[in-house]
């Protein structure tokens, strides 16, 4: 294989113009410099100069040459190396592969979203395998031919909720084989609960990603890439301060968002409770900008889409939450997490406190925002997979 090549200088004010920096002559921080192909005089990366004026790129196999945009528009593609391709599959749990892969193209990555088969919610993929649902053999054949065909054109293998294109046992051998690096991105759900021997499997893969603080109890190495959302898309609209006051709450299992005790709390003080489940993604985002509050989950200890997207459109999002999580997670971010505390005892007079007092909704609506955007922008957590990317 071709050896690795960087290449990097330095921008300074050069105030007497003899093309050398001289004691006294400053750094200049905050320029932009393109990297252009001497093949077709394609930029293939781009940076800015750091607080000293120097900039840095690296990892560049010195003779690869750059790859034209692909059918999606993406070119190539982040500072340090050349034409990354990056294949995201086999599922799109909860829309977050699809919101990755849109950022990561943003940032002009050759990003795609296989999929085994999509789902009514979240019906976006690139590729939609449409694996049949039987017999195993012919299920396992379409997935070799997959990996077949996308192995040639892909750097990066992205998997998501501990699945493989192909059996474990078979892809990371057939992966180190070809030289492709891979992936683990773990939702939560994936992994709560399990022993270290359950997600010793995790390892297989040049890196791990988990999407909170408080996934760190069972994946402690794992790198944590919260989960995003395209702000660009969605408006805050603030909680009313007038009229009748609609709580919102999603689930997908009843019993574990303890949906029947959000219906009991709202019937005993009298607030207008629009439950969301079984519907398409697309339809959430206007039944949550009818809402005035959002109630998340009473068990798992942590917030998902759900309380994220609530939190973009500025409203106050209620939950039960560990403690210990939110802290690193402000320590990570600079920022501490704005929901509502409470737990299945004390729901009924937390909701009873925030309907009481338009101030503290609107409060806590402006804070959630402001959340959102420090901690789940899905194109700041683009950079951080590329971050990750960049080290394998």
């Amino acid at each position: 294989p071709p050896a690795p090549a960087s290449v990097g200088d330095l921008v300074w004010r050069d105030t007497i113009r003899n093309n050398i920096q001289d004691p006294g002559e400053p750094g200049i921080e905050g320029i932009p410099v393109d990297l252009i192909s001497g093949v077709n005089d394609v930029v293939v990366a781009r940076t800015t100069t750091d607080a000293s004026g120097a900039y840095w790129f690296s990892l560049l196999n010195a003779d690869r040459s750059p790859r034209p945009p692909n059918a999606q528009g993406a070119s190539v593609l982040r500072p340090g190396r050349v034409g990354l391709r990056v294949v995201h599959c086999p599922v799109n749990f909860a829309g977050i592969g699809w919101t990755n892969v849109q950022a990561l193209r943003r940032k002009g990555v050759d990003a795609r979203l296989v999929v085994f088969n999509t789902r009514p919610e979240h019906p976006e993929a690139d590729e939609n395998l449409r694996l049949p649902s039987g017999p195993a053999w012919r299920r396992q054949a379409a997935q070799f031919r997959t990996l077949a065909r996308l192995l040639p054109t892909t750097d990066v293998f992205h998997f998501y909720f501990g699945l493989t294109l192909v059996p474990k046992r078979a892809q990371f051998p057939i992966l180190k084989a070809a030289r492709r690096k891979s992936v683990f991105h773990f939702v939560g759900s994936d992994i709560r609960g399990k022993s270290p021997e359950e997600l010793a499997y995790g390892r297989l893969a040049d890196a791990q990603i988990i999407g909170s603080y408080d996934a760190v109890r069972w994946i402690p190495e794992a790198d944590v890439v919260p989960p995003g959302v395209d702000l660009s898309t969605i408006d805050p609209v603030p909680p009313r301060t007038v009229g009748p006051l609609r709580v919102a709450h999603a689930t997908l299992s009843r019993r574990r968002k303890g949906t029947e005790l959000v219906v009991a709390a709202c019937g005993e003080l009298g607030l207008e409770l629009d439950v969301i489940e079984n519907v398409r993604h697309d339809e959430v985002g206007p039944r949550l900008a009818e809402a005035d509050i959002v109630v998340d989950q009473l068990n798992s200890g942590w917030y998902g889409l759900f309380a994220i997207e609530a939190m973009a459109y500025g409203k106050p999002v209620a939950g039960y939450i560990h403690e210990q999580a939110a802290a690193r997670t402000a320590e990570a971010f600079g920022v501490d997490l704005p929901i509502v505390r409470t737990t299945k005892e004390s729901l009924t007079e937390d909701l009873r406190a925030l309907a009481a007092s338009d101030d503290e909704r609107l409060a806590r609506g402006a804070a959630g925002r402001a959340y959102v955007e420090r901690v789940h922008d899905a194109d700041t957590m683009a950079d951080r997979l590329l971050a990750i990317y960049s080290q394998l």
